[in-house]
């Protein structure tokens, strides 16, 4: 009789968990736009205006890497141009001169968000900016992005040319995650950047997520005034991982661990 009712208490208990994890509130993020995936599958857990219009800001860091490693010979030696070496905004801490390799300079671009880095790396590729954003613009279009366009390697504002939306940032990082360099790039918290003619840079991601929240694996900060706090986070458990966006969030660290929260409670990791 005893061995008759078990299986009925395991269904019973079985059947409990699944309303209970259905039953699991979506969070309220303060995003003007978000979006949570999981990356392997392409569904989707959690949206706000997904396919809305916004600025990117460094968010756009994340097509250059992508461009470069597509490109680029991750051990070719890049020498640092004045223009570059001048950006505004956010910088690695470059100088005209400098010298080291693509796959070191990516690395500073990505953890520092380093603008000077980012053109360097167009320049690089593409021998000047604007052949670099056509690469971008190319790559975007050649992936069905409606809702993008770029206008630089960096995300400074650009108003009407520079631009994406969560899905399509969800989808440029979907991709860029399955190229293992540019995913150990986005996992890496702090690296000094090796240069060829003077001492190494002290580069330490600006992504507090990733310090953070446990399972992190990136991917992404931005801002600018126009475009506020932007991130876009991912993080692994067992054999899924999510993609979260947010868009114009002044809580994006708290925001992006309720949501990566939130995904993990309604997705069975499989050998967990």
């Amino acid at each position: 009789m005893r061995r008759r009712f078990l299986p009925l208490v395991l269904t019973i208990v079985f059947l409990w968990q699944a309303v209970a994890l259905a039953a699991s509130p979506a969070p309220k993020v303060d995003a003007e736009a978000a979006l949570l995936v999981v990356a392997g599958t392409g569904k989707i857990l959690y949206a706000i205006n997904p396919d809305a219009i916004m600025y990117p800001a460094s968010t756009t860091k994340i097509m250059t890497a992508l461009v470069a490693l597509e490109r680029g010979k991750l051990d070719s030696v890049v020498t640092v141009s004045s223009q570059a070496a001048s950006c505004e905004e956010a910088s690695l801490g470059l100088r005209a001169g400098d010298r080291l390799t693509l796959r070191d300079l990516l690395y500073g671009m990505m953890l520092a968000s380093g603008n000077d880095a980012a053109e360097a790396v167009a320049e690089h590729i593409a021998g000047s900016v604007p052949d670099f954003v056509e690469l971008m613009n190319d790559r975007a279009t050649k992936m069905g992005l409606v809702n993008t366009h770029f206008a630089n390697p960096h995300g400074l504002p650009d108003p009407n040319n520079h631009y994406s939306s969560a899905r399509d940032l969800v989808a440029i990082t979907a991709l860029a995650l399955q190229n293992p360099e540019f995913a150990k790039m986005a996992a890496t918290r702090d690296y000094a950047v090796p240069l060829k003619n003077r001492a190494p840079i002290k580069a330490s991601t600006t992504n507090k997520f990733l310090r953070t929240y446990p399972g992190a694996s990136g991917v992404k900060t931005g801002y600018t005034q126009a475009a506020g706090d932007c991130l876009v986070a991912a993080a692994k458990r067992g054999n899924v991982q999510l993609i979260a966006v947010l868009l114009n969030d002044d809580e994006r660290w708290g925001d992006a661990a309720k949501l990566m929260d939130y995904g993990f409670s309604v997705v069975v990791t499989p050998g967990r």
